[in-house]
């Protein structure tokens, strides 16, 4: 049995993830856990596509595996390539076998700004017949202003929750906020109406150095600019990531109030930058909640031999607590940049 600790991401870390503190930038662990060793494989050679390995121990576990230790969560965050179907298939594995053992998720999405909240209830809450997404529904729930690309590869996610009478919530600040503060800087943006219009004057956006470094390092890395612009990119990346953890720990807090019944719980589903070393959302949620939270990443990533070493190093680092290899998507190759 798994016992919260103050500021534990995944509750039943080993003291070997603990010492990558510093040097990986990885968020802390709690205590070692047994757990069944799955398929009992480390070897590199053998990684296939749909292999899941668990990064602290290097072994290709099972599905079913990986199940007993979600369905122990508070929390999962599936992080993806976006537009991936294959992630899509990933996560709509967990959330289907979640509600056939009995527990009922919470599916929250990065493609979803808060203003598309109203109609994004209306649209999985709906008893008539399922009926194809219209340009109506698009523009209600602002698609195009806050994600766009096509809305058919995240259609299954909602279609799911549809179907099985499940809530959805929309994670993101809104896009033109989230815009004001790459171009003003954050200090300006939180004087904008709209800043106080969402009740963020009540937040406070924490500065983790941490979080600092990385995202930092990969700006630089992955992007051109100036280093004013890498500032304001920056400051936007901390107020995305604290206010999708506002959105979950609201959630989550709501679960906590409600009524002995049904298990519940939350499935996250953004890009995986926004769980990796759970620095981005998943330590900020745990830090909203004072740690009491049970908490684990799955690191979604395509997969063909090629990558092997890719993958070594992903492992290496403990980009999550978990790296579940996909097929490779071939209409939309991805380079991800780490």
């Amino acid at each position: 049995m798994r016992v919260p600790v103050v500021n534990t991401v995944r509750t039943g870390r080993s003291a070997f993830r603990l010492s990558l503190l510093i040097c990986l930038l990885v968020f802390p662990m709690g205590c070692a856990v047994e757990r069944s060793g799955g398929l009992g494989s480390n070897i590199e050679a053998g990684w296939q596509p749909w292999h899941i390995l668990d990064t602290q121990t290097g072994d290709v576990i099972s599905f079913a595996d990986l199940m007993k230790d979600l369905e122990r969560q508070d929390i999962v965050y599936l992080g993806e390539e976006h537009h991936n179907p294959y992630h899509i298939e990933a996560a709509l594995k967990v959330l289907n076998q979640l509600v056939v053992n009995g527990v009922e998720p919470t599916i929250g999405m990065e493609m979803f700004g808060w203003d598309g909240q109203p109609a994004l209830d209306s649209y999985v809450s709906t008893t008539q017949p399922v009926t194809p997404v219209t340009s109506e529904f698009l523009e209600q729930v602002r698609w195009k202003q806050n994600w766009g690309g096509a809305f058919e590869d995240y259609a299954p996610l909602l279609t799911f929750a549809r179907d099985r009478h499940l809530s959805v919530r929309a994670m993101n600040p809104p896009k033109p906020l989230i815009r004001r503060v790459v171009k003003l800087g954050l200090d300006q943006a939180k004087q904008e109406p709209e800043w106080a219009s969402w009740d963020l004057d009540r937040e406070e956006i924490v500065d983790d150095p941490a979080y600092r470094e990385k995202i930092f390092d990969q700006l630089q890395r992955c992007h051109g600019g100036s280093a004013e612009h890498y500032r304001t990119m920056y400051e936007a990346s901390m107020v995305r990531d604290e206010g999708m953890a506002r959105t979950l720990v609201l959630r989550e807090e709501e679960l906590r109030r409600g009524q002995a019944g049904s298990r519940r719980m939350i499935v996250s589903y953004t890009g995986a930058g926004h769980v990796q070393y759970n620095l981005p959302v998943p330590k900020r949620v745990a830090r909203r909640l004072g740690g009491a939270v049970k908490q684990a990443t799955i690191y979604l990533l395509s997969f063909d031999t090629s990558k092997t070493e890719d993958v070594r190093a992903l492992m290496q680092e403990s980009i999550a607590d978990y790296i579940w290899l996909t097929p490779m998507d071939k209409a939309r190759p991805v380079k991800p940049c780490r």
